[in-house]
């Protein structure tokens, strides 16, 4: 697929991260105004809650669904809807658009620049995984040593965590260093301290859109799928090493959890599919692939130490997955628990085969014994008060790019007393 034209002039440019065809869905506000679904085209917002209230263009004939600050009610009219309505903005928003249907979007419009974006859902359920293969083999070999770093069942299943949907946040938003117990050189006697060891995860993030109730199947589950967002995972690591045998990780990851700011669609991906690597072993029946279930999405992070420039610190592709969002989530369903409309599952952390390609800081610095050096000059191991880490993400297309907005987040010193109220 080629770039597809639109009359708003900026989004044909081949690197907008938002031509027509993205049209990603998001929440934004004017100054103290509420907040309003949107879709970004180009460097301009469209107010699709005032398109809807006008009536020129409606999801749902019988009921608003855009008269919320999320797009949750979207989400649960289902696939159908999903791409009726997109099919309607992408003509509304083309070249060939008529001059009055211009007009009236150009009226419920509005420069990038004056808006604030929110959070674009509400998060139901928040599960991550640990689906990347690279990273698997990085952490595992440092902790347990080459010839033991996969546990048996990682190539069977897909490994993963019931996370905080409560401290899901927005890109922009800042990240508190956590306090939590610390082990000591003894293993024995921890301490109650600031994590020492604060750390990314490069994800993407899956949005469930279409609610199950008992197993589906992966073709289900990536019907289910409305689209995917820029995805962070903060990871305490020293609280992480004291806490996660034998039950996993749990409040070395419970801080924060970072998103992009707009949901890109899975139909604006759907040029970039492409296929999980070679397997070892042949997946069981309900998990085996359907098709090319993963997409060629470029992947960067880049670190800025406060009041200085960033310097990229990795660049990878989310190609580079075990295991699709859509494998992830009908694993998941096998229990037979519901999943709802808004459940995100955050995909683990992405990394490549080679050093540079690394997505998180625990692989770059090899566990701190080899600190990075930063454009600046400075040294890094983990990230250091007034950090701001940016996750950036596009899809490269035949003269356009399908971009997801960035997901940052600078990190604050820890409070003094984290009691004190």
């Amino acid at each position: 697929m080629s770039l597809l034209k639109s009359w708003v002039h900026s989004a044909n440019d081949p690197a907008s991260p938002f031509p027509l065809n993205n049209l990603p869905y998001g929440v934004f506000s004017v100054e103290d105004g509420e907040m309003r679904c949107g879709t970004a085209i180009g460097d301009r917002i469209i107010d699709l809650t005032g398109l809807e209230e006008a009536g020129t263009l409606r999801a749902d004939p019988d009921a608003d669904v855009l008269d919320a600050p999320f797009w949750n009610d979207f989400m649960e009219l289902g696939p159908t809807v999903w791409t009726s309505y997109r099919a309607k903005l992408q003509e509304m928003l083309s070249a060939d658009a008529s001059e009055s249907v211009q007009d009236a979007l150009t009226f419920f419009s509005l420069p990038m620049s004056d808006a604030t974006l929110h959070m674009p859902f509400a998060v139901s359920e928040y599960t991550d995984f640990y689906a990347g293969r690279h990273h698997a083999v990085n952490v595992g070999t440092m902790f347990r040593g080459a010839e033991n770093a996969l546990p048996p069942n990682w190539l069977h299943i897909p490994i993963g965590y019931n996370g905080r949907a409560s401290s899901v946040v927005v890109s922009g938003t800042d990240i508190r260093r956590p306090w939590g117990q610390l082990k000591s050189p003894d293993h024995n006697t921890p301490a109650f301290l600031p994590s020492r060891r604060f750390d990314i995860e490069l994800e993407i993030g899956a949005v469930v859109g279409k609610p199950s109730d008992g197993p589906v199947t992966v073709q289900e589950a990536d019907d289910m799928i409305f689209g995917y967002v820029l995805l962070n995972d903060w990871s305490a690591r020293d609280i992480q090493a004291w806490e996660y045998q034998p039950l996993g990780p749990f409040q070395a990851k419970a801080t924060a959890t970072s998103i992009s700011p707009w949901i890109v669609t899975k139909a604006a991906l759907e040029p970039f599919r492409t296929n999980t690597p070679p397997r070892e072993f042949e997946l069981l029946d309900h998990l085996k692939d359907v098709g090319p279930m993963l997409y060629d999405i470029d992947l960067s992070v880049t670190m800025a130490p406060e009041g200085k420039p960033p310097t990229e610190i990795a660049h990878t592709n989310y190609n580079q997955m075990y295991y699709s969002a859509a494998q992830q989530l009908a694993h998941h369903s096998t229990s037979g628990c519901p999943m709802n409309a808004g459940d995100l599952l955050g995909s683990g952390t992405i990394s490549g085969p080679k050093k540079t390609e690394r997505g998180s800081l625990l692989e770059l610095s090899w566990g701190g014994k080899e600190p990075l050096t930063l454009n600046t000059g400075e040294t890094r191991t983990f990230i250091e008060d007034g950090d701001t880490l940016t996750l950036s993400g596009a899809a490269k297309g035949d003269g356009y790019t399908i971009g997801f907005g960035d997901c940052a987040g600078k990190i604050l010193a820890a409070l003094s007393d984290p009691f004190k109220r």
